[in-house]
């Protein structure tokens, strides 16, 4: 058997704030009706946390919820648990309308850490990423650039960012010259 590797193992820069790439990140999209009683429990019972409400993610440790549609919720856990926890959904769930994909393998995962991350990630994005607006607790569906992206405040002066595996090297290279020292705003 082949051994399990993330996007780009290992990659790191240190500039104005430090970019890595975060390693396998179990992660479910988990579709459906997200009053169902039987959805909120399972959810609950897999990440420790209740549904999150619009635009934003709970996280316990290293499992969470976030919100990302009216009807879809991305689920975080560890990646070793990822498909374990997409049959117990899906199990669970039988006879309800919804949709459980591990996509745990298909995405790429990026830790920016140190005073300034926000700013560094509002060169690159659209959303509105001040510390005002953008706070603890929750999550942009937007883009980075040209791609699709999700990010959230995931501790003191840290933001993850995640995109699909095959934009990483890409991502990784946005948020690299973002990052560079001589590129600071010095704006938020």
């Amino acid at each position: 058997m082949s051994e399990v590797l993330s996007a780009i193992p290992g990659a790191k820069f240190k500039g104005a704030v430090a970019v890595e790439e975060a390693g396998l990140r179990g992660m479910i999209t988990l579709r459906g009706n997200l009053a169902d009683t039987k959805l909120k429990t399972i959810v609950k019972k897999i990440t420790g946390v209740e549904l999150p409400a619009m635009g934003n993610i709970n996280l316990k440790a290293k499992n969470g919820a976030a919100w990302m549609s009216p009807d879809e919720l991305l689920i975080l856990c560890p990646y070793s648990v990822a498909e374990k926890n997409t049959g117990l959904i899906s199990k669970v769930l039988n006879g309800t309308h919804h949709l459980v994909v591990n996509v745990s393998d298909a995405r790429a995962t990026f830790t920016l850490s140190g005073a300034g991350s926000q700013e560094v990630l509002a060169k690159l994005s659209p959303a509105d990423l001040s510390p005002k607006v953008f706070v603890p607790g929750q999550i942009r569906r937007s883009r980075i650039a040209q791609v699709p992206a999700a990010f959230w405040i995931s501790g003191p002066d840290q933001i993850d960012v995640v995109c699909f595996r095959s934009v990483a090297e890409y991502v990784f290279a946005l948020l690299k010259q973002a990052a560079h020292p001589q590129s600071k705003v010095g704006y938020f």
